[in-house]
This record gives structure tokens, sequence and C-alpha cells, in this order.
């Protein structure tokens, strides 16, 4: 029986042996190990190394191993070579505190057909004896986390294939560690890794590297995810229709103008719908470029595709249009952003509708505001709270009028730095609203759309608490919490959520933004008959309670 278990085990060694590896594989892993010990190991997490310099040492090294034995053993002596890991006793996790952890995973150190016993052995024991220190590469900043300290490479040049790699594994990383939402992506996180790489290892051209750091932020389905570059316009164009647009139904409706002389001179007409540009259908040029517009849902993406739409290359495009029924092909001018001098009207900060109902634009009113306004309103019988926009930080003076008592609204969720990977509940719920015997007493009513973006939809929450509260309108943008801004590597500024916001019983708001009582989605018609359906759908609320 001893025989037979021994000529099991030679087999077994045999096979994992003799596995051989792809390149994506290899890659894939290193990112991997690279980015674990990078936030882990006590010897790199202190910053004592050239983290950097040591992938693009272990890179040639990769590249020449063809199997798993031979990978494994390259991982192991790269390990061996950083120091000791000193053993201690780990402290049992606080019980005071409330940990997330759906996005934490080491699943992956323990592929025994990737990985040999005695390198899985070292990473686990890296984790139970993980640095104690502040972390060098990661630390909280504003809005909460700084990756200040990496290299910047201001000499960063596309056609150097370490420094791509390095860019991909380093915002991997970020993703990996310190992104709340990781969980809810479309796409698991290790397949973005494995499906990415050959289009960071081998690009054909300067533009396909800048594509593909492009398309990698999308996937995150965050709106509030972002990567800018001044090659991109090298491939979407630089120039710019002087009109706004809504996509419903992939039809793109002109909304407004720029630029009132601009789009005279093409005799564009709000309610115009357009069909086709330059021979391409809208639902066309919507499959060829959705993977590169960021978005936590199809109703921010479609908000935020109107870049696509508007810019291009030539100073000229033929769009096919419907006006009236009647389909229509002509030639329109294209502007470059400079030369569009675009208007920005003056927005009316609240008004008194008939029927003693009050309106409220968010995005104008400023919080010195938020007195006069409420002692204006007090008597109506419905105040509408337009927050379609941004919002303007306005949210807690207003619920202090429409609270009898604080209010529990929202809950959060911040990076444990300590661990890497795992999220911590803050103490405690936030609240808004003071107690107030003499609240607002009429109907609250909320407006919200694609538009309602982070701080709005944080404003949205707020609002939604108050006694006889109503929200009108359509999904959300679905990105809420502090925004992260940094630069992957020299020239590719980039931005994700960095801290999680859910409802206090816990429920997401990520993604799924904030969910509607009444829906009402505008609509083409109603954009051709100058209506603002939501804004009617609120008036009729307000009147009849239905």
């Amino acid at each position: 029986m001893r025989k037979v278990y021994s000529v099991f085990i030679i087999i077994v060694q045999f096979a994992f042996g003799q596995e051989k590896l792809s390149e994506t594989q290899k890659l894939a892993t290193t990112c991997k190990v690279w980015g674990y010990l990078k936030y882990y190991h006590p010897n790199v997490a202190d910053g004592s190394k050239n983290w950097d310099e040591q992938l693009f040492q272990i890179l040639p090294k990769v590249d020449e191993v063809q199997t798993a034995t031979e990978f494994s053993l390259v991982m192991e002596n790269w390990i061996t070579s950083l120091g000791e890991v000193k053993g201690y006793k780990a402290g049992k996790p606080n019980s005071k505190v409330d940990y997330f952890t759906k996005n934490i995973d080491f699943k992956w150190i323990d592929n025994s057909k990737l990985f040999s016993k005695t390198l899985r052995n070292k990473l686990k024991f890296i984790e139970e004896n993980k640095y104690q220190g502040k972390p060098y590469y990661v630390q909280y900043g504003e809005p909460l986390l700084d990756f200040k300290k990496e290299i910047k490479y201001s000499d960063f040049k596309w056609a150097d294939r370490n420094l791509r790699l390095l860019a991909l594994f380093r915002y991997w990383n970020y993703v990996e560690y310190f992104f709340p939402y990781k969980y809810q992506m479309d796409q698991n996180w290790d397949a973005a890794l494995n499906e990415m790489l050959p289009k960071f290892s081998t690009p054909d051209s300067e533009i396909d590297f800048v594509l593909a750091m492009k398309e990698l932020v999308t996937k995150l389905n965050d709106t509030h995810a972002s990567l800018s570059s001044f090659k991109l316009f090298d491939y979407f164009g630089d120039k710019w229709m002087a009109v706004t647009i809504k996509i419903i139904d992939e039809e793109v409706v002109v909304t407004g103008f720029q630029n009132d002389s601009l789009a005279k001179i093409d005799d564009f007409k709000i309610g115009d719908v357009i069909t086709k540009i330059d021979g391409k259908t809208i639902a066309q040029i919507i499959k060829e470029n959705k993977k590169y517009v960021e978005g936590s849902n199809p109703s921010a993406v479609l908000d935020r595709f109107y870049w696509v739409i508007l810019m291009g290359k030539s100073n000229t495009s033929e769009i096919e249009f419907i006006r009236d029924g009647n389909t229509s092909i002509k030639t329109i001018k294209r502007y470059s952003y400079r030369d569009l001098k675009i208007q920005f009207p003056e927005k009316e900060k609240w008004k008194l509708l008939s029927d003693n109902i009050g309106y409220v634009n968010l995005e104008a009113l400023e919080i010195n505001d938020v007195p006069i306004v409420m002692e204006q309103f007090k008597n109506t019988k419905s105040i509408i709270f337009d927050i379609r926009n941004h919002g303007n930080d306005t949210n807690f003076a207003i619920a202090e009028y429409l609270n009898p008592s604080p209010k529990e609204f929202v809950k959060y969720i911040d990076p444990d730095l300590s661990y890497p990977g795992r999220f911590i509940w803050r103490v405690g719920i936030e609240k808004c609203g003071k107690t107030n015997a003499d609240y607002y007493k009429g109907k609250v009513v909320i407006l919200v759309n694609e538009k309602t973006f982070s701080h709005g939809e944080y404003t949205a929450m707020g609002l939604q608490v108050a006694p006889n509260a109503t929200i009108i309108g359509s999904q959300t943008a679905g990105a809420d919490g502090a925004n992260a801004k940094f630069e992957v590597i020299k020239g590719f500024p980039t931005s994700f959520t960095c801290y999680g916001v859910f409802y206090p019983n816990k429920k997401e708001t990520q993604r799924i933004g904030i969910v509607p009582n009444i829906e009402v989605k505008q609509t083409i018609k109603g954009i051709q008959e100058g209506k603002d359906e939501v804004l009617d759908r609120a008036i009729r609320y307000s009147n009849t309670g239905k």
C-alpha cells in the first residue's frame, strides 16, 4: 500500500512540474504576487525597497520559465531574497469592530496546479505575519486614499513593456485591495486581468495601449471611475457639435445648445432625433465604444456617452436626423472646445409654482439661501427639491427644516489599511436633521435621474428620511462616496470610489442608485413638446397624493 501511495505522490509531483504555463498565466500570477507582497510583506510594505525595480528584475526571469515548477521556484527565491519574515502571535479580530469582508479573497494562493507547496506555505505565512507598521504605498489622505508615494516616471514611454505592465499591475492591485465595490463588478476582477494582459503586454500601437488603460478602468462599473489622456483625442477626436443631447432607447435627441449662435448655423432644433453620424447608426456607435465609457449602471453609461457622440476628428460631420416625422441628411460643423465658447445660462434657485407648490433647484441653491427659501415655503402644500444634478452642499441645512428629530440616513465602510482587502464599517450611523417641533409639514418631493450623482445621491438619501417624503424620477448614477483621484503612472490620471455608502440597514447604493417611489422617465415626445415630464408628475403628486 505504501508503495502505491509513493507512486501516486510521484505522479502528482511530475504532473505539477510539467504543467506548461502561458504568458498570461505567468504575468497574471506575477501581478497578484507582486501586489500581495507590496501590501503584506513586512520588508516590502514599509517602503524600504524599490518595489517597481524589483518587478523589472523579476519579469525577465518569469518570461524564461516554462512550467509551474520553474515559476514557483522563481517566486520562492524572490520571496527569500526579501529577508526573513518573523512570526508573531496574531491577535484575534476585535469583536467590537464590524468587518466587511466581501472583497477579500486569497483563494488564488491555494492553487496547487500553479504553486508548489513550499510557495503556498510561504505566501500564507506572510499573511499570517503581515506588516504591522504604517503602510508606505497607501495612506489615508484626502478624500480618503493617498497613493502619492509611488514613483512618478516623468519620462514614461509607452513602448517600454516594463512600464506598461507596471501601470497595469499598480492599477489592478489598487482595485484588488482598496476599491470597496469590487464584489459588485460585472466581470470577476481576476478574469479582467487575464483578458487585459495581452493588450498591455503586446499592444500594436500607443493608442492601443491608451485604449487598454481606458477599458480597464471602465470594467469597475463605477460612475466615479475615470481615466484621462490627451492621446484619447487622437482616437475620438477633439472637436464638438454645438448641442447637448440625451440618449433614449439608442436614439440621440437634441435637448439644448452649447452655443446658441453656433447651433443656429447648423439649423439644430430641440427635439431633433439624430439617427446616424457619418453613416453609423447610434446603436453601432454605442456597441463599438461601450467598453470605453465608465458608469455604474446602463442609465449612467448612456448619460456619459455624450462625448463619444458629440466628438470627432473632422471639422464637419454628416448626420441623419428626424424632425417632424421626416428623415433628412445634412452636414454640420464641429468646433474645438475653445471655439465652442459654451454658454452657461444662470439657473433660477427657487420659485413658487401654481397651487402653492414650492420648487427648489439644489444645483443653484447655496447654503445661505436655505433659511430664506424655507421661510418663504413654510406654508406650501409641497416643496419639490430638484436634485437631477450634483447638489451644492445644502442637504444638512435643509434637513434641519424637514425633520422633527435627527434621522439616521447613511452608513459607510472604509478600507482597513492594516489588512488590505478588508473594510470596516464606520462606528454609528450618520444622521441629519435636528429636534424641531416646527418642522415642515407638507409633502417633500425629491426629483432624481441619471444625473443625480455622488453627492447628489447622498443628498437624496438625506432628504428621503423626512416625513412624507417621496422620490420621483428614474435610476440615479449609482456611485456614492468620495472619489479618490491619483495618477496610475505619469500622464494617466484616474479615479474611483474609495469608501462605501449604504443605507442604515446596510443595503447597497452602488450601481443600484436611489430607487424612486414613482418612476418617471423623460421621453423624446416630451422633449419635443418642451415638457419636463418628471416635474409635471411631481406637481400632480403634490396636488393629488397620487
